[in-house]
């Protein structure tokens, strides 16, 4: 069975194209905003050949693909797209909760823009570690060409978001990166530069008509301010198209569009979004206040359940919400310390598998995992062996906790791949690689010594 009959199958068994709202991906899930679940074949979609396992999480449908999920998604769409759409009056009314929308918004516009934030880290995380072994000159004009490469993405990140969130809630992608622009315009963030150096003349807001104040934050790099603005600009648009004539619509829909927009995401939605990602950080600082190792205990046990049910997106503003405060981040290590656990577990199961068919399936699986892709070896492997899974909850727990104990830390985002360990050339360097080793050996040990051979 071939891709495109896979995809014609999936459109099928989840009730026809009649009965799906809404499709995007992240790294490895096809996610599915349904009308009504009761009509999902689970089991049989399972079946399907290149399918990894199904599951209905945070009123998502999830199909895992693997590495090659942007292939379908861009097959599935396609094919929906032949599809004569039902009316918008036949479709049920989105009535999720507050987690629900975060996990679906967050899962959704990350996925399209990791390749750019996890290159761009990639190479920010390896001069880090350059200029701190003093291969390179922290003042050279290499360094300073190098880091306008590496921190382009990430000082510009809120227009990256604003086009990834409104393709998501299927708005203009122009008007949300004009959005973008107003929290990225200079005499903002210049203003915030100058109350952060507590200069003379500083000031912490400007005041529209003299009455409604616009708080100065730099938004350079921020995360939830843009998406949720972009998600409120999505409802000002159609509101605004409702009532305009016509005859105005060309000129004074996205006029008027996108100054009520950008007055609400300046006056409102960008300080909240400030603090809320300085109380999810603050969070998870408590945790680091109570001790490192504490900290890397929990995050190290609640990452693996956390990709099982697709939550792990949640972690994604944190981490550079940490990038953009601190200039650095000790969660992305224990993220790789769960991957590599993960692949300790599924390695074990893979010399204690007898089918040679099978051998070949969990060793794919685990060489994915080592990649930093582990949804072929949690859905396809550790949910089938739940001792398995146990020992790669024990390992992650215990390697993040140990990592975090010397206070191993990364300097840019980076997927959680084995090729990732350059990134942490440095001081905290030979710990990262202590705690690789102790996630692989500790979660391969526990796996051999729990499960038995020949299953």
């Amino acid at each position: 069975m071939g891709t495109v009959e896979a995809i014609n199958n999936i459109i099928r068994l989840v009730g026809g194209a009649d009965n799906i709202n809404k499709v995007w991906h992240c790294m490895t899930r096809l996610r599915f905003d349904v009308i009504d679940e009761s009509k999902i074949d689970q089991p049989e979609i399972k079946k399907l050949p290149g399918i990894l396992g199904a599951q209905i999480q945070s009123d998502q449908f999830q199909i895992i693909i693997g590495p090659k999920v942007n292939s379908w998604y861009e097959q599935l769409t396609a094919v929906l797209g032949t599809f004569e759409q039902p009316a918008t009056s036949e479709r049920k009314p989105e009535r999720k909760s507050l987690i629900s929308l975060f996990m679906d918004t967050v899962s959704g516009v990350f996925g399209p823009i990791v390749p750019a934030i996890a290159g761009a880290g990639m190479i920010k995380g390896l001069l880090a570690g350059l200029v701190a072994l003093k291969f390179i000159s922290a003042k050279s004009d290499t360094v300073i060409v190098i880091d306008l490469i590496a921190s382009g993405v990430f000082y510009f990140l809120p227009f990256f978001l604003a086009i990834s969130a409104a393709r998501m809630f299927k708005t203009n992608e122009y008007l949300a990166a004009a959005v973008a622009a107003c929290f990225m315009y200079p005499s903002l963030i210049e203003a915030a530069k100058s109350l952060a150096g507590h200069a003379p003349d500083a000031v912490d807001a400007f005041y529209f008509l003299n009455v409604i104040p616009v708080s100065v934050f730099n938004y350079a790099s921020s995360v939830i301010p843009v998406i949720f603005s972009v998600l409120a600009l999505s409802y000002i648009h159609r509101w605004v198209d409702s009532f305009m004539p016509d005859v105005l619509k060309t000129v004074f829909t996205p006029t008027l569009t996108l100054f009520l927009a950008a007055l609400v995401a300046l006056v409102v939605i960008g300080p909240a979004g400030i603090w809320l990602g300085k109380g999810l950080a603050w969070c998870i600082e408590g945790l680091f206040g109570v001790s490192a190792s504490f900290a890397g205990l929990v995050v190290g046990a609640i990452r693996p359940i956390a990709i099982l049910t697709g939550m792990h997106h949640a972690m994604t503003p944190i981490a550079l919400q940490n990038f953009t405060d601190r200039g650095y981040d000790m969660l992305m290590p224990m993220m790789f310390m769960a991957n590599m656990a993960i692949a300790g577990a599924t390695f074990a199961i893979w010399r204690q598998t007898a089918s040679r068919q099978e051998r070949s399936v969990v060793l794919s699986a685990g060489i994915s995992a080592l990649l930093g892709i582990t949804e072929p070896a949690l859905f396809g492997v550790l949910t089938r062996y739940k001792k398995a899974f146990i020992a790669a909850t024990v390992a992650s727990s215990v390697a993040s906790a140990f990592i975090a104990f010397f206070g191993v830390r990364l300097y840019g985002y980076i997927l959680s791949s084995i090729f990732s360990l350059p990134a942490y050339i440095g001081p905290y360097f030979i710990f990262a690689l202590m705690g690789v080793a102790l996630a692989l050996i500790l979660s391969f040990v526990l796996t051999t010594l729990l499960v038995s051979k020949n299953v």
